[in-house]
């Protein structure tokens, strides 16, 4: 590191990372599962809330069908696979996972697909665990896995669409700037498993899901896009987020006419609240980006840091969010530091794509906090950090960056001009010429992102 003269700053950087990585095991999904599940006697209990054990749901099911999807997807089944007895387990256990996180799990079919862009991989996974579902028969169990990217790793588009087309208009969603929740919005209304559809399949049997989420808020209908949960969105409310992104007009021609049918009442609307398909379905939230905040509170108090929840559902445009918070930091320390400050925040933000570089939401917005610290004269020696949990940022191999008041100058010695790079959201190639990349490989789980700010004081 070219910035090894600086002690301070060295050991800024370690902390920051040691307090990331805190935030990442208080998601793991191996563990989140081990503590809700378990086998007694001929009893299986599931833990309904990880904050009361006394809410269980307790049942002596004839057998247990386990269907897994998402990135943490093999952690979450090996542990339910070693705790439900062998005779309970139904033969046609599968797991759908990215590429980089597959694992194999014994009597467990381990699928690898495509993410944050679907594939036919995922295409056949997804036919394969609504087929499983369907089978399944009253007296028995589906034991449904979810984690985040579920919605991109389980495609499986109504007849009248293709793949191509739903990939198609995500891509469209992504490039706009659209939330998470706008895309599941239209994901749900172009999906036969999205949007409860999942448990409207597995109709008679029981169904109880673990979520991990990946969504700020934890709003379960939006993790995976809501596969076990009812949805209470309309075509009316997806066509509306079409409209509104103004990319209505750009969507495939069979998306459209399938939407339009959809609010004719020609085809049906995904299950609402109160729909008689869940009364035999519950759910357990095992872990969240809330859980993951509290974490890194925590750590940063154990480092020795005064530590400050900054915000807790960090949302809004990646570089927007940066300068705001450059302008706050500034405001600290022009008031005067007295002690090393950790300001903390988690959630996730979004970019609108208006160049052909490569990065990011969590790399575009560690450039644009460098560059807004430069412009607003952010003095005194700080370090951020901003990563996805999943280790993956974008169609990257890092989890985001990790900055500090010297990136600038080290980009500029590479021979980069970091306004250039801003603009044409090449964050990826900005960080890397500073050795700002933060590399955590694949972490097997999901609850969005998280960010941190050290501050030192001057003396």
């Amino acid at each position: 590191m070219s910035n090894s003269a600086n002690p301070i700053n060295l050991s800024s950087r370690k902390n920051a990372l040691k307090i990331f990585q805190a935030g990442v095991a208080a998601a793991d999904p191996y563990q989140a599962v081990k503590r809700c599940l378990v086998a007694s006697g001929q009893s299986i209990e599931i833990l309904l809330n990880m904050d009361d054990s006394a809410q269980k749901r307790i049942g002596k099911w004839s057998k247990i069908h386990l269907i897994a999807f998402g990135k943490a997807a093999c952690a979450m089944a090996q542990a339910a696979r070693e705790i439900i007895p062998a005779h309970l387990l139904a033969d046609d256990s599968i797991a759908v996972t990215n590429y980089e996180n597959v694992t194999p799990i014994d009597n467990v079919e381990v699928i690898g697909a495509a993410h944050p862009l679907s594939d036919t991989a995922g295409l056949d996974a997804a036919l394969k665990c609504a087929e499983r579902a369907n089978r399944a028969q009253q007296g028995e169990l589906v034991l449904v896995l979810v984690s985040g990217g579920g919605s991109a790793l389980l495609p499986c588009p109504v007849d009248s669409i293709t793949l191509q087309e739903k990939c198609a208009t995500t891509d469209l969603l992504l490039a706009c700037g659209a939330t998470i929740n706008q895309i599941n919005c239209v994901r749900k209304h172009l999906s036969r498993l999205k949007g409860g559809g999942l448990a409207r399949l597995a109709v008679p049997a029981d169904l109880h899901a673990f979520i991990l989420s990946d969504v700020p808020g934890d709003d379960l209908s939006a993790i995976a896009s809501g596969p076990t949960i009812p949805d209470d969105t309309t075509y009316d409310d997806a066509i509306n987020v079409l409209n509104t992104k103004g990319i209505w007009d750009k969507v495939p021609a069979n998306v459209q006419q399938h939407l339009e049918q959809g609010i004719l009442g020609k085809v049906p609307d995904t299950p609402k609240p109160g729909d008689n398909i869940f009364k035999n379905t519950t759910h357990t939230l095992i872990g969240s980006n809330a859980i993951s905040v509290n974490a890194t509170f925590k750590a940063a108090q154990n480092i020795g840091y005064e530590a400050q929840l900054y915000n807790a559902h960090l949302t809004g445009e990646a570089r927007n969010e940066a300068e705001k918070w450059v302008r706050y930091a500034k405001h600290l320390i022009d008031n005067g530091i007295n002690k090393p400050l950790a300001l903390l925040a988690g959630g996730e933000t979004t970019v609108t794509l208006k160049g052909k570089g490569r990065g990011g939401r969590n790399q575009e917005m560690a450039l644009a906090f460098v560059i807004a610290a430069q412009q607003h004269g952010l003095k005194g020696c700080w370090t951020f950090l901003s990563g996805g949990t999943d280790g993956r940022d974008g169609p990257t191999d890092a989890a985001g960056g990790i900055v500090d008041q010297d990136s600038i100058k080290r980009m500029i010695r590479a021979g980069i001009d970091p306004l250039v790079m801003l603009d044409n959201n090449d964050s990826y190639t900005a960080l890397k010429s500073s050795q700002d990349l933060l590399n955590t490989g694949s972490t097997g789980t999901n609850v969005a992102d998280l960010q941190v700010l050290l501050i030192h004081s001057q003396s």
